[in-house]
């Protein structure tokens, strides 16, 4: 993670974002941005007036342009998460207009691009709005109640380094591409940012979705089953089947594998208590 203040910046360096040059469409646009300085501490929208933003620049770069902009001016420049700018890390992430990622479908913050706005249009940048996520600082969350689902089952118990060939294990078509559906996952937290409930099964059940149909996850599935949906559980709010998550998704998870991951887990519970009814 970076917080956007000259470290990751790649606004006006030879990529075309705001070299001003004359030859390319720009837009003035006004913006409110949330600024807050802690997790604790209370945050409030900074005005923002950002003319001559090139159109044709990443989210990411535009607000690259306004924090140049705001150094210029001896104000602190607004945190945000970033890395790979390429839609497969799952880092960025912030609330456009009231949507997770912006009004693009299937398109991450880091993927989408101002010409998606119009010239005077008003953008108002909020960080991700859940208990779970809360405010690190300005647009930067902390994501790491993922990381204890992931660290509670996300992982098979292969020794690595004398796991055989993968063509040695026969995995039927469908099967593979259920898994690689599912691994299709960022992480980046929209899901739970829309829905209502601020809910997680959309990410935990693609997560489980891509070991638990493998032949390499069976010998951990039940107890992956159990251990990530409760961990889950334990940060985050309960699904009602809104299916905002998969609507704000910018890899488009399939509500599908919820089914899954419910099933699954009834299956694990009975199957847990039975050994350890049997120990």
């Amino acid at each position: 993670m970076s917080a956007g203040n000259g470290n990751g910046a790649g606004s006006g360096n030879g990529n075309g974002a705001g070299s001003g040059n004359g030859h390319q469409a720009t837009l003035r646009l006004r913006l409110r941005i949330w600024r807050q300085a802690g997790p604790d501490e209370p945050g409030a929208f900074l005005d923002v007036d950002a003319p001559g933003i090139p159109e044709d620049c990443s989210f990411l770069e535009m607000l690259d342009i306004v924090n140049e902009r705001l150094i210029e001016d001896d104000v602190e420049p607004v945190v945000f998460a970033h890395d790979c700018r390429e839609g497969i890390c799952g880092t960025c992430g912030v609330m456009i207009n009231g949507r997770p990622h912006g009004p693009e479908k299937a398109t991450a913050t880091c993927q989408l691009h101002m010409r998606k706005f119009r010239d005077g249009d008003e953008i108002v940048i909020e960080p991700f709005r859940a208990a779970s996520f809360p405010v690190v600082k300005d647009l930067m969350v902390d994501r790491r109640a993922f990381d204890r689902i992931i660290e509670s089952g996300g992982f098979i118990s292969a020794p690595t380094g004398t796991a055989p060939d993968a063509n040695e294990i026969p995995v039927p078509k469908d099967v593979a591409d259920f898994a690689m559906d599912a691994a299709a996952c960022i992480g980046c937290g929209a899901c739970v940012a829309a829905c209502p409930n601020s809910a997680a099964q959309l990410f935990t059940a693609a997560k489980l979705g891509h070991l638990n149909v493998l032949p390499q996850g069976q010998p951990e599935r039940w107890r992956r089953a159990e251990a990530m949906v409760e961990t889950m559980e334990s940060f985050f709010g309960s699904c009602t089947n809104h299916g905002e998550c998969t609507e704000a998704c910018p890899k488009e998870i399939s509500l599908d594998f919820i089914a899954v991951l419910n099933r699954d887990y009834l299956k694990a519970k009975v199957k847990n208590r039975r050994l350890a009814s049997q120990a």
